[in-house]
């Protein structure tokens, strides 16, 4: 008997030692006041019922990937996660040519999905499209000719443009910018015809009557422009979206991957939080670890088919 609960014992610290040990932190890839940050901010506040603080931790640069290395190479207890979006997991690492410090299919494992974020196709108000049907005639007239910004080569931007015009059947012209923002003075004045981007990129500008939308990724969008029609409506079966989610490093545990889900939906059951998530142009929308897995292997096929198709080289 006193060897039993002599073992008892002996096994309580390990028992008492639940996650979190420590604040937890999540990892974001990309400039402070982004998207990416502003989802992880709202993430760690609206998670501390269940986990205590959260912290963000800002580690810009590489496309995301240093944070994402930084998360691959933590000790998988739950206590370090990275801010995923979908460029760095699933349109990046298949640009032809590229070198990754990790493979993110392999080093990292989804947690939650957070948000998605609702696109929408836009033109300076001065351009002469009047609808999205107008522009690919535009485009059918004069082969090549059209042209599309991006926020950069291999870009979602970039991606979405060619798949736009592959499944249009036409040829356009891609423009690369350093950012979506840098695109916008010279599509709010006609020097490139059209960007698809997120709403949050360029909700203002249309609100304020700069930009002309033409389509909206995804029935979603409908929330923040109603009148606009789906990309679908033109092109059947084409609907574009982004999301931002939480990956952890190989191997956490499925206990501790239970905690990260139960925290992100208390986050996202806050009214404040659906809230702010809403006024940047996002959709509240949690998945489990099991069917975030499946968002990532549903886009990572259909951008891996327009990468291909396309020939687009990691720059």
């Amino acid at each position: 008997m006193r060897l039993l609960l002599g073992l008892l014992l002996a096994a309580l610290p390990f028992v008492a030692h639940a996650f979190p040990e420590r604040p937890p932190r999540i990892l974001v890839g990309f400039a402070a006041g982004g998207t990416s940050d502003l989802v992880s901010r709202l993430v760690a506040e609206g998670a501390a019922p269940v986990l205590g603080p959260v912290v963000v931790e800002v580690r810009s640069g590489a496309n995301g990937y240093i944070a994402a290395e930084a998360t691959a190479r933590a000790a998988p207890d739950g206590h370090t996660l990275y801010q995923c979006a979908m460029g760095p997991m699933t349109i990046l690492p298949q640009l032809i040519d590229v070198r990754l410090p990790i493979d993110p299919r392999r080093d990292l494992v989804p947690v939650a999905n957070v948000a998605r974020a609702s696109w929408g196709l836009v033109v300076g108000a001065g351009a002469p499209h009047r609808s999205l049907q107008d522009l690919l005639a535009a485009a059918r007239q004069r082969p090549g000719e059209v042209s599309f910004a991006s926020a950069g080569t291999g870009t979602g931007q970039h991606l979405t443009g060619e798949r736009i015009a592959a499944m249009a059947g036409v040829r356009m012209l891609h423009v690369p910018y350093r950012g979506a923002a840098a695109a916008l003075p010279d599509l709010i004045a006609g020097r490139v015809d059209f960007m698809v981007t997120n709403l949050g990129d360029i909700a203002a500008q249309v609100r304020g009557g700069q930009l002309r939308l033409l389509a909206v990724g995804d029935e979603a969008a409908r929330e923040f422009f109603p009148e606009a029609p789906t990309l679908a409506e033109t092109i059947p079966d084409l609907a574009i979206t982004g999301w931002f989610g939480l990956c952890g490093p190989r191997g956490l545990p499925e206990g501790v991957v239970r905690r990260w889900e139960e925290a992100v939906r208390t986050a996202l059951d806050q009214p404040a939080v659906r809230q702010r998530l809403r006024e940047n142009g996002l959709t509240p929308a949690f998945e489990t670890a099991a069917d975030f897995a499946r968002t990532m292997e549903r886009d990572w096929t259909a951008w891996g088919e327009v990468i291909r198709a396309a020939g687009v080289r990691a720059q």
